[in-house]
């Protein structure tokens, strides 16, 4: 990789649709809900072999800034970029883009989400090689996922026609982005042959994204400039909190990408990933025993005729029983015990809000 390609992982997101294990002050990103690792340490060590430690920034916020640098202590300080508060992939983005531009004018870069699961690496790598090549001819270009069933879950992208050029990877030009469909819809997507899952990762060159906030999103592009000027002086805190504060919140996809004229795709089939975004996704990522059920995070469960269910208990002291039991998802965490249908597992981020509502903080 060249020595102007950088990585940034995003990862300052709540995670609802984890709860009751995901909460405010550890969020799914920091919780080891796949094996050992953290799902923010195996973003970053993905990136091993191509990326070293100062070429990979994390923005995020103060509050889960801490753990990520006892996590992952290998990243230099001022490669971590605060937000003062959530604002949006938009601003996640411009933001890395702006310090990036400073520090290296001809700066390119990865955007990763840090609390997704990839199982092919190597993959993963020829991918990020082959989209960087891409994005030096200025586009934008998206990871697309093949779709493995028409889910409900994800955006769509409709690739057009093949990129002109010799690229190692086969390439298109990007017709149209759509919202999460409805089933019947997502089926019909699925038919056509020519959708991708939107993956939410990115490569670009910084001066390519700043350019195009700038045209779309004038306001959050004066703000960049602003802090991108006082970045390294005394005054960088003051005017990143003053800039951040009004900013609207938006997703780079709405806010960006569907306009956009220059957007790529590379459509990956084989990567093993899923972006671990709720219950039911643990199924697609950790393997099951024979009749189809999963005990996670040193859980004891004894199941009598039980099938297809996941447990994820607190303690590898307390035993969980189920009888009769099928497709069902089952969350202890001491205080909150979660049971619900697998394919109910979207609305848990439902019951978030209604706590919120009613002033629970304390199960947040």
């Amino acid at each position: 990789m060249s020595e102007h390609t950088y990585a940034v992982i995003m990862a300052g997101g709540g995670g609802t649709r984890l709860w009751p294990v995901s909460r405010k002050e550890k969020p799914k990103q920091l919780l080891p809900l796949i094996g050992q690792e953290t799902l923010f340490q195996s973003t970053v060590k993905r990136l091993e072999d191509l990326f070293s430690p100062d070429h990979i920034l994390v923005v995020t916020v103060e509050e889960q800034a801490r753990e990520m640098r006892l996590q992952a202590p290998e990243i230099p300080e001022e490669n971590y970029l605060i937000e003062s508060s959530p604002r949006g992939t938009a601003s996640v983005v411009g933001f890395a883009a702006a310090v990036l531009h400073k520090r290296d004018r001809n700066a390119a870069m990865a955007i990763l989400p840090s609390d997704h699961f990839i199982r092919n690496r190597d993959l993963f790598h020829y991918l990020l090689k082959a989209a960087f090549e891409v994005a030096e001819n200025g586009y934008l270009v998206t990871l697309g996922i093949t779709p493995t069933q028409p889910s409900t879950a994800y955006g769509y992208i409709q690739q057009g026609a093949p990129l002109d050029g010799q690229y190692k990877y086969p390439t298109y030009n990007v017709r149209r982005f759509i919202e999460k469909p409805s089933e019947q819809a997502a089926g019909q997507l699925l038919r056509t042959g020519d959708h991708s899952w939107n993956s939410g990762m990115f490569i670009w060159r910084a001066d390519t994204i700043l350019n195009e906030i700038d045209k779309q999103m004038p306001e959050l592009g004066g703000a960049l400039k602003n802090i991108a000027s006082a970045w390294g002086t005394e005054s960088q805190t003051e005017v990143l909190s003053e800039n951040w504060r009004g900013l609207k919140v938006e997703t780079v996809d709405y806010g960006i990408m569907e306009k956009a004229e220059r957007v790529a795709v590379l459509p990956a089939g084989g990567l093993g990933w899923s972006d671990v975004g709720m219950w039911s996704s643990l199924f697609e990522v950790l393997l099951p025993d024979m009749d189809g059920n999963i005990a996670t995070n040193s859980s004891l469960h004894l199941a009598h005729e039980t099938h297809n269910t996941l447990v994820y208990g607190s303690s590898n002291e307390r035993l969980i029983v189920t009888i009769g039991v099928d497709d069902m998802v089952i969350v202890d965490t001491g205080d909150v015990l979660m049971v619900c249908k697998t394919d109910q597992a979207q609305k848990v981020r439902d019951v978030v809000g209604h706590l919120k509502k009613h002033n629970q903080e304390k199960y947040l």
